[in-house]
């Protein structure tokens, strides 16, 4: 049999072969020399054999004092595979059948583990087994042996001390919890495993010759399953168990029930902590309540925000890995020393951190999927995931091979020459000169990117300037006179109310009670703020909007330091604060949405409809089908951040009006169909699927009315709705919990708008407006396309038709799309009596001025918009009577819902002057652009009477000339 992967032996290690033969023979007995003699006469094998013995003294030991693992490997052909989870559990399973006491436990888990790691290091020496099938089998090996030995304590501990069960009587059993290398599937040959023990609840036990509590049962148990599994006997250990990692390390106890954990990472975790449950997972004892040991956890270890503090944390881990350097021989260690294998780690889990909160994608153990992903989204430069993979690869190679060596851990790198050409070798290299030479190559490539993430302040060449007089007001608060004349200096136009601004915030209790911590963040980000805002033509109102963000995160100081951090972030909250009370509000309200400011690229770019689309529907495919919070939060998220931008896009002049409210109209159509697909989903899942007429799915669609079936979005606007179904009004779904299909769709819709108007921490996603669907508010909630079609011929005012003019299906299936346009453009385009058409929008148009006008605001000086004399209302109703009008005779003009379009199919069927839509279509335009401007200042939409009067006069103009009374 050839060796894959190994030459031949150098004649130095080939002289080492004698002392391996000798030990075996000498140790063997008969039957083992006489196996070994037998299938020595295959040459090949023999030189595979030489190779390992020589460069593991661990496996040439163990093969000469158990020498039936060679008849096991090679005869029963184990040495040609990996053995999966089932696989070590059932074959560990049958050698304890016989077991009786725990000595027994001990002698069976030490002969497996003996067993398979003379496998396991055989492959891996043999080229067999990759890097990732090796730590795989050792992982696979250490969960084997803990169940087993955790199956086997269990019961008899019961027996001894009685069952531990929970206030309630349920019994309790403990959950052994994997981490660092065992927790991520990467567990090393000769490793280490760091665990951590819990249980779910308080109690006593039951049964036992005395009650004992659930902690005393669960501390003995766990001193018997580490004695199992750590203790050095005559046949060695299984693993050496490190308990450091637990709450309150080594003065804690050894293991703490599910509130305990919960208490002590919530009120007293650390950064390290978090890094090290990053790598944590569930490996033997009770897996159900695993899980939600794991659920109760994760809040500490991914934070929901963006978490910069991760980077200042890396710093500090940095610091202590170049302190660790200079000590004598940390070079030559190839996990912690400089460009070595835990840097590599930090990396991917510095990103975790920060993102894991956000983007469940970054909730796993595995390096290699990290990187990956780090690949995939471009936060790392290209190709430097896959540099990075092949450097972690030889690195951990390394790492084996120096450890297989004596079964020792060990990561230093050999001294003598043997041992260093033994090493070289073993790595394909055929001398220790041309090893080293490439260990130094992959150790620069990743101690190069290490740094670029953990980038301390002081390497950065870009340093950020700020203004003495800016670092002088923060300090001098207590001299106003000295820090007025200061912030003259930095260009404030007020530099009084300024003042006052900065003494408020820093004289509230908020600030008197900081942490020394964050206070260094604050007192670092102030003067980067003033000097910004003394920038603006507004300085001293832009500071006023831009302290409500920093009273609001001063609880959550990672902002602060982001913000810190990122200077340019710093430079676009203050220029979009001054351009926008609205903006600076929404900030303030939700600073998770600082993450947006970070690069301008994206700020300032949007994605097209397709583009926003995908990201909305590839977000959502991280999160859970049950998981409802995560949506909600998934959803929120989505459109702030995309508001955000499209409203910076819109101060900063890089998209018109038009553009805007385009963008904002595609944002919610997006949002609305995956709310729609995923409760249809969760609705069919519970109750089946309706039926139509044809015996097809049933399905749904939603009806944009208003602003958004007009195409004319803006910010905070809410979205006017109304549901429509296709299926069999009296039928029933197909499930096994069947309901009327009526009560599917009612429920349907329900739980739709439960996904968008619910309040939660992150606000509500659209209010919805329902009252324009059939009968108003004493209608049903969702009516079928046939009643909604009945209704709108028999029953409808003619101001529901206007509304009709402006609706358009925004979401659902196409075929029923289509089904609705049809009904729509019917109903639009159906013969009126033009007298009472007349009466019935200019009622409706006075009925509206006596409710919503402005009373004369418009002799006052000022003017409404939206709703005086000439105003954007005047506009709509004039457009909707037109086509109400002449829909019958010119069915194309029914075919848009947005006045602009509209209009422009008015001038080309000659319906109405090009002089007057120019007239209407430039008015329109000019009002919903001041009323944005108004808008992202928080402002009502009034303006003075003079800045639009020759507007306003030619529209009321034609209003005159259309209906023959004056506005």
């Amino acid at each position: 049999m050839d060796c894959p992967g190994l030459a031949a032996l150098p004649a130095t290690l080939a002289q080492q072969w004698q002392q391996r033969s000798d030990q075996f023979y000498r140790l063997a007995g008969e039957d083992g020399a006489a196996w070994f003699d037998n299938r020595s006469e295959d040459a090949a094998w023999m030189e595979e054999v030489k190779a390992v013995w020589v460069c593991s003294e661990f496996v040439a030991t163990a093969c000469a004092a158990s020498p039936e693992i060679l008849a096991w490997l090679f005869d029963d052909g184990h040495i040609g595979r990996s053995f999966n989870d089932d696989d070590m559990q059932q074959m560990l399973a049958a050698r304890l059948a016989d077991a009786e006491s725990e000595a027994d436990l001990h002698n069976v888990l030490r002969q497996f583990r003996s067993q398979q790691m003379v496998r396991i290091v055989w492959r891996d020496f043999s080229r067999r087994a990759a890097l990732e099938e090796t730590t795989l089998d050792m992982s696979r090996l250490a969960e084997a042996v803990l169940q087993a030995a955790l199956d086997f304590l269990y019961p008899r501990a019961c027996e001894e001390l009685g069952t531990p069960v929970s206030k309630r009587g349920k019994a309790q059993q403990m959950v052994v919890l994997g981490m660092g290398k065992l927790g991520a599937y990467e567990l090393n040959v000769s490793s280490d495993i760091d665990l951590i023990f819990a249980y779910p609840e308080s109690g006593e036990t039951v049964g036992g010759k005395k009650a004992l509590s659930n902690q005393e049962f669960f501390v003995r148990l766990s001193q018997k399953l580490i004695k199992a599994i750590d203790m050095r006997d005559a046949n060695g250990f299984v693993f050496r168990v490190d308990m450091r990692l637990r709450p309150y390390g080594q003065s804690g106890p050894l293991i703490c029930n599910f509130n305990s954990m919960e208490d002590y990472y919530q009120t007293q975790g650390r950064d390290w902590e978090r890094y090290a449950m990053i790598k944590a997972r569930v490996v033997a004892g009770d897996r159900e309540a695993g899980k939600t040991l794991m659920e109760i956890l994760r809040p500490f270890t991914y934070r929901k925000y963006i978490d910069y503090s991760a980077i200042q944390s890396l710093r500090d881990m940095k610091a202590l890995i170049n302190r660790e350097v200079q000590r004598k021989g940390m070079a030559a260690d190839v996990k912690r020393g400089a460009g070595g294998i835990r840097e590599v780690e930090f990396i991917a889990q510095a990103f975790q951190i920060i993102r894991g909160g956000r983007d469940n994608r970054f909730q796993t153990p595995s390096l290699f999927a990290i990187l990956d992903l780090l690949d995939r989204e471009q936060m790392l430069p290209p190709q430097c995931a896959d540099r990075l993979k092949t450097a972690y690869i030889f690195l951990r190679d390394v790492e084996h091979r120096v450890q297989a060596w004596q079964d020792r851990q060990t990561q230093s790198l050999p001294v003598d020459d043997v041992g260093q050409l033994r090493l070289a070798y073993l790595m394909g290299f055929g001398s220790w000169q041309a090893f080293s030479e490439k260990l130094s190559e992959h150790r620069q490539v990743i101690r190069a990117e290490f740094d670029n993430v953990a980038a301390l302040r002081e390497d950065k060449k870009e340093q950020v300037e700020v203004r003495p007089p800016a670092l002088r007001v923060w300090s001098l608060l207590a001299e106003p006179e000295t820090a007025l004349v200061s912030l003259a200096e930095l260009g404030f136009d007020q530099p009084e109310v300024a003042i006052a601004s900065l003494q408020e915030l820093a004289g509230s209790k908020q600030v008197g009670s900081l942490s020394a911590e964050v206070r260094v963040r604050l007192d670092k980000l102030m003067p980067m703020l003033l000097d910004r805002c003394g920038e603006m033509e507004n300085a001293a109102e832009t500071l006023k909007r831009t302290l409500l963000l920093v009273e609001s995160v001063l609880r959550r100081s990672v902002y602060l330091l982001l913000l810190v951090e990122n200077p340019g972030a710093i430079y676009s909250l203050v220029k979009l604060c001054s351009a926008s009370s609205w903006i600076a509000e929404q900030i303030a309200l939700y600073p998770v949405l600082l993450d947006e400011l970070i690069d301008e690229r994206t700020l300032y770019s949007l994605p097209s409809r397709v583009e926003l689309e995908d990201e909305l529907r590839q977000q959502l495919l991280r999160v859970a089908e049950d998981d409802l919070e995560a949506l909600m939060d998934t959803l929120r998220y989505f459109r702030r951040s995309h508001s955000l931008r499209v409203a910076a896009c819109e101060v900063e002049g890089v998209m018109p009006l038009m553009k805007v409210s385009d963008y904002l109209s595609w944002l919610a159509e997006a949002i609305l169909s995956q709310v729609y697909s995923q409760v249809w989903h969760e609705t069919v899942e519970k109750y089946g699927r309706p039926k139509n007429a044809l015996g097809e799915e049933a399905g749904m669609i939603i009806v944009g009315y208003g602003k958004l079936g007009g195409i004319e979005l803006s910010h905070g606007s809410d979205l006017d709705l109304v549901f429509l179904h296709d299926a069999v009004s009296n039928g029933y779904t197909d499930g096994e919990r069947s309901i009327a299909n009526s009560t599917f769709f009612t429920r349907l819709s329900q739980r739709m708008i439960h996904v968008l108007n619910t309040q939660t921490a992150s606000g509500y996603l659209y209010e919805v407006d329902m009252r324009l669907r059939p009968s108003g508010n004493s209608g049903m909630l969702v009516a079928s396309l046939a009643a909604f079609e009945k209704y709108q011929r028999e029953e409808a005012w003619t101001w529901e038709h206007q509304a009709l003019v402006r609706a358009r299906a925004v979401a659902g299936n196409e075929a029923r799309i289509e089904v609705f346009n049809s009904i729509r453009r019917d109903i639009l385009c159906q013969r009126r009596n033009i007298d009472q058409l007349r009466a019935d929008v200019l009622k409706m148009r006075r009925k509206m001025s006596e409710h919503l006008g402005s009373k004369g605001v418009g002799k006052e000086g000022l003017f409404d918009l939206k709703q005086d004399a000439g105003g954007m209302v005047d506009i709509e109703f004039l457009v909707q009577y037109v086509v109400l009008a002449s829909a019958h005779q010119y069915p194309e003009i029914s075919r848009w819902s947005d006045n602009i379009r509209i209009l422009e199919v008015l001038q080309q069927t000659g319906i109405l002057a090009a002089r007057d839509v120019e007239v209407l279509t430039s008015a329109y335009k000019d009002y919903r652009s001041a009323g944005h401007r108004l808008q992202l200042q928080q402002l009502q939409g009034v303006v003075d009477a003079a800045e639009f009067a020759s507007e306003r006069q030619k529209v009321r103009a034609i209003w005159q000339s259309v209906f023959g009374e004056e506005r």
